[in-house]
């Protein structure tokens, strides 16, 4: 028996053959991780091709307007801000550094209120040395008048002894008269020897003593005349210095009313009432009155508002000024607070226009101010379009405003398309008034509710749209 045909063979290797599955099964797979992808990313997908089908559309969302928007439609509306008719930004009148400073900002303050005191030790000692000189002075006034007085007396008293001293002449001049007839008389007896010649000496020396006594008298009597005239002129003296006593007191006077001026000027006093609204320095800052842009010093110290003329100021389209008439009533409509309206009147039309912005200040002043306005605060400005009628839309009465462009007439039929989720029906409306692009719904609309602007031509009911991003 041959039993090398009976052995293995292991120089090639032997091959297992694989069983093979049937031919269809390959396809099957790749269709179902096709259709698997598809259901993974199916959202994008399909938004991708609603993105290249549906028609963009924009939307807004309908929200009940603020009163002044709703008035706007029905008159003409302007925007302003309110300002103070009166407003001061207060400085020292004179230079210096604040040493106490009595205010804040809403600080409210009376007329003649203090509201910052400036350095003033050397204003208060020249006050105090003015006011030396004029107690000085007030006295050199009182030692002039006390001369005078005492010059005037003196006056009276050499009057007096010229007067007597004129009597004394006239005495003596008698005495001289009766002297000299005794004389002639002793004279004629001495001669018819009656008397003696002892006697007619006699008469001779009481002749010569009468007139002894007559030149004294009248020398007595020019003394007090010249005495009488130095008197007066002392009197002018005392007079004179008076006068130079009396103008040095003005000037003293004068002076201290400068010092004690300046001396006030370091006070900074409200000049009316009101609040203040903005403080621009702080204790230990230099201010001055002339202050430059390049200088170092405060030019003001606060900024305050009389609350009381507090209106308002608003720029109207020159297209719209023929609705606006001085005294006419408006309503304002703070930005802040819309949800009244405050009932005004015009007051004032300016003369000229604004050529850049085409517009013309209109100022407008309240009627029942209170305390929730403040100065630069937005305001909306409605003006009546009836004569003598105030606009004023209550905010139970406030409207639907939506822009023109959403509106549209089908068949005649006026109504906008509502978005629910990205499909559009027509909703009919009731449109009231239209002015500067905007529509007032009178019913047909919901608070909260989308509608499309500027709708394409080719949407209609039961479209589905793709809203575009705003």
């Amino acid at each position: 028996m041959d039993l090398e045909k009976l052995q293995i063979d292991r120089s090639t290797p032997t091959r297992r053959r694989r069983r093979r599955g049937p031919s269809w099964l390959g396809p099957l797979v790749l269709i179902g991780l096709v259709l698997g992808a598809l259901w993974v990313f199916r959202a994008p997908i399909l938004a991708k091709v609603d993105e290249l089908r549906l028609p963009r559309v924009r939307v807004a969302r309908v929200v009940k307007s603020h009163p002044a928007a709703v008035g706007a439609v029905r008159g003409t509306a302007a925007n302003g801000y309110i300002v103070a008719r009166r407003r001061a930004a207060l400085s020292a009148d004179t230079p210096g550094r604040i040493v106490e400073m009595l205010v804040e900002e809403g600080s409210v303050v009376k007329e003649g209120d203090v509201v910052a005191r400036i350095y003033s030790d050397e204003y208060a000692a020249s006050l105090r040395r003015a006011e030396a000189d004029v107690l000085a002075a007030r006295a050199a006034v009182a030692s002039a008048e006390a001369e005078i007085e005492s010059a005037e007396s003196e006056i009276v008293r050499l009057a007096s002894a010229e007067v007597a001293a004129a009597k004394g002449v006239t005495v003596d001049e008698a005495g001289l008269e009766l002297a000299e007839l005794n004389h002639r008389r002793t004279k004629q007896l001495v001669e018819e020897r009656i008397s003696s010649t002892m006697d007619l000496d006699d008469a001779r020396t009481s002749l010569d003593q009468a007139r002894a006594r007559l030149e004294s008298a009248t020398a007595d009597h020019e003394s007090a005349k010249a005495a009488s005239v130095t008197g007066k002129a002392s009197v002018r003296a005392a007079e004179a210095r008076l006068a130079e006593a009396q103008a040095r007191l003005a000037v003293s006077e004068a002076s201290r009313d400068e010092a004690r001026a300046v001396l006030e000027k370091t006070e900074v006093r409200a000049p009316f009432d009101g609040i203040v609204v903005l403080k621009d320095a702080e204790v230990g800052e230099v201010v001055s009155p002339n202050s430059q842009g390049g200088s170092s010093a405060r030019g003001s110290i606060c900024t305050m508002v009389d609350f009381a003329s507090l209106e308002v100021q608003a720029d109207v389209p020159e297209t719209n000024l023929s609705a606006v008439r001085i005294g006419a009533p408006v309503s304002v409509y703070l930005d802040a607070f819309p949800e009244r309206p405050y009932p005004a009147r015009v007051s004032r039309i300016w003369p000229t226009a604004d050529r850049q912005k085409a517009t013309i200040e209109v100022r407008v002043v309240f009627e029942e101010p209170d305390e929730r306005l403040r100065p630069e605060m937005g305001v909306r400005v409605v003006f009546s379009p009836e004569e003598g009628v105030a606009p004023s839309v209550p905010l139970e009465e406030a409207m639907i405003l939506i822009p023109e462009e959403a509106v549209l007439r089908i068949d005649g039929r006026t109504g906008v398309f509502v978005v629910e989720r990205d499909v559009v029906s027509f909703r009919e409306i009731e449109a009231g008034e239209e002015r500067s692009g905007r529509v007032a719904v009178e019913t047909g609309l919901v608070e909260g509710e989308r509608i499309v602007l500027s709708p394409p031509a080719a949407l209609v009911d039961g479209s589905r749209v793709r809203i575009e991003e705003q």
